[in-house]
């Protein structure tokens, strides 16, 4: 098996490569907001920084860095364009899960490719037939983020067996170019992520591209690579947890926009500018409050799966709980400190050229994922603190 080792930056190193790239993606939000879908220009420029290859394995090129640094990066990048840090955030995803799969599985994705990129979603669909050495699926899966830059996927399907009974839960890879992208993403925030539907009929997918859900939400992985900590880490917590790497980046650059133009606005019907007011001063404070600890939760979130991998342990699934709560956590506080922002920056928020209403209205989407709904997160906490034999949700 031939390898290209790649040379393993920093994720201070990538954070500013981030941070880089920032005036192109703020030049481009509103242009990938009309096209509804981002830019090759974005799309090639964070290739070229290495960006999008933070979860494909070292052993194909890529950085394989932790999960605490795709957070950071994925929010950098979300500072200035909310679109483009969720597609950068998924697509890495994706490729951390590529990497559980079994060595000539991943050799299929990125020995002749190591560019390959990755996307997809868990959701299953039910047209599945058993076949010699696999199964054929057929279906739609919707909400594709990456798809227009990624050339694999990962869908999920019930695994049945001859007579058509399920087994057990199952995801597998598929190249793109076995299905057809539809056009169906038509909403009102992250307009620019193109999360378009991936719709197969009857491919075949190998065993061997096929992850078994349960046992990978406890650990039990095929990759033959267990050295390498990123693939140990607990995925029913890191799928959740890097979706809200871009919902931390727009309330960061919600509460700049709003910060820097305060000592210029007025308060209007006054003779004051918002920086001097008592009251705007206090929804200020309120909200850079709410955006900080959203970060410190996300932050020790992902820390926590990290050192765990690290250590070659898989959390347990009461903190796998307790951070499913957080992402909803999280949401909730990031929401509630930009609908402060807006408030406090006033109705002029609203206007099209204003990047705060892009802002607003991408968080509002993103936020909304159903990986991140708060209330079901606290059921799932709240069962878990009490010991109750109940998992409401399954891949956790």
């Amino acid at each position: 098996m031939s390898t290209i080792e790649s040379v393993p930056l920093s994720s201070e190193e990538l954070v500013r490569r981030a941070v880089e790239l920032q005036p192109l993606l703020a030049r481009n939000a509103g242009q990938a907001e009309a096209d509804r879908r981002l830019s090759e220009e974005n799309v090639q420029a964070i290739k070229e920084a290495g960006l999008l290859s933070l979860g494909v394995p070292r052993r194909f090129g890529g950085q394989e860095t932790t999960i605490r640094t795709q957070l950071e990066v994925s929010s950098t990048l979300a500072e200035a364009c909310g679109s483009t840090g969720w597609v950068v955030q998924n697509i890495n995803g994706a490729c951390v899960m590529g990497g559980l799969y079994a060595d000539r599985a991943q050799r299929e994705v990125w020995e002749s490719d190591p560019g390959a990129l990755l996307c997809g979603t868990m959701a299953p669909v039910r047209d599945v037939v058993r076949v010699d050495g696999g199964w054929r699926i057929s279906g739609r899966w919707g909400y594709v983020s990456g798809i227009y830059h990624a050339q694999w996927a990962y869908v999920g399907f019930p695994l049945v067996d001859e007579q058509g009974v399920q087994v057990d839960l199952g995801v597998g890879l598929v190249p793109i170019s076995d299905g057809v992208v539809e056009d169906t993403w038509f909403v009102a925030g992250m307009r620019g992520t193109g999360s378009n539907t991936l719709v197969l009929d009857d491919v075949f997918v190998p065993e061997h591209r096929v992850l078994r859900t349960m046992p990978a939400i406890e650990g039990e992985v095929p990759t033959e690579h267990t050295d390498e900590a990123l693939y140990r880490t607990s995925q029913g917590a890191v799928q959740f947890l890097v979706l809200v790497g871009a919902q931390l980046g727009l309330g960061r650059g919600a509460l700049k926009l709003v910060r820097e133009a305060a000592p210029r606005r007025p308060v209007s019907y006054t003779s004051r500018k918002q920086a001097e007011s008592t009251g705007f001063q206090i929804q200020l404070a309120d909200a850079a409050l709410r955006i900080d600890a959203a970060h410190l939760h996300a932050y020790r979130a992902a820390d926590e799966i990290d050192a765990a991998a690290a250590n070659g342990e898989h959390l347990p699934y009461e903190r796998r709980a307790h951070i499913r709560a957080e992402c909803g956590w999280i949401c909730d506080l990031l929401r509630g400190a930009v609908d402060t922002l807006v408030n406090a920056h006033g109705a002029g928020s609203f206007a099209e050229p204003n990047p705060l209403q892009r802002i607003w209205r991408d968080l509002g989407v993103g936020s909304r994922h159903a990986g991140m709904t708060s209330q079901l997160g606290y059921e799932i906490h709240g069962k878990a603190l009490l010991g109750r034999d109940e998992r409401p949700m399954l891949v956790l």
